[in-house]
């Protein structure tokens, strides 16, 4: 595993660990996170620890034809019980995947450094959110970064208040992706979550041929 200087270049993603752990060190720069992402790495790690960057194998993916819509979810849609946004409130949707309770986490790899490096890139139109409504409280949300010359969507991390608000929106989410020719949404690491909504693990390699 790398250790990477101020202006070190990752090294080839190959080189990960079993566990897709790739390097560590290095900063949060705008430019540093588009070069992750445009090779398939990503930061991940907590506030006890240095800046993680990883690329898994094998990696988790939605291509929008997949996507699976249940039955209960087409008639929950249809009575538009949520209203959806798209880059209103990414702060707050940062906010609120930060501080949502998860099952068998206590605490947040959404750290203020990591907040104010993407806030960086949502100035700059590459990182974009998702903003789920009822009754005018934001009640769910999603956020990533859009790749837009490689037409790829990598979902960073999603919340929910109310039951089905966070897959109201990433379905709406996929929808407009697919509308603007998007050819797939990274999701990085399997749940059963994704999986329920069509995405699945392709190998490593072949994820980064789509990257080029």
């Amino acid at each position: 595993m790398k250790f990477l200087r101020p202006k070190d270049d990752f090294p080839p993603v190959e080189t990960a660990s079993e566990e897709g752990l790739l390097a560590y060190g290095g900063d949060l720069s705008p430019k540093r996170l588009i070069a992750a992402y445009s090779r398939g790495i990503f930061p991940w790690y907590d506030s006890s620890q240095p800046v993680l960057w990883w690329s898994p194998d094998p990696r988790m993916v939605l291509f929008p034809e997949n996507l699976k819509i249940s039955k209960s979810m087409k008639q929950l849609l249809k009575k538009e019980v949520f209203r959806v946004s798209f880059d209103s409130e990414f702060s707050e949707v940062m906010d609120q995947c930060a501080n949502i309770q998860r099952e068998g986490q206590t605490g947040t790899w959404i750290t203020a450094e990591m907040k104010q490096a993407y806030l960086e890139l949502h100035h700059m139109g590459i990182a974009r959110s998702v903003e789920v409504w009822q009754e005018d409280q934001l009640v769910g949300g999603l956020y990533g970064i859009f790749l837009q010359e490689q037409k790829i969507f990598c979902g960073e991390s999603m919340f929910s208040r109310v039951s089905n608000a966070s897959k109201a929106g990433f379905i709406h989410l996929v929808q407009k992706l697919a509308a603007e020719g998007v050819k797939l949404i990274d999701c990085q690491i399997y749940t059963p979550h994704l999986e329920s909504l069509g995405a699945g693990e392709i190998p490593r390699s072949e994820f980064l041929k789509y990257l080029e």
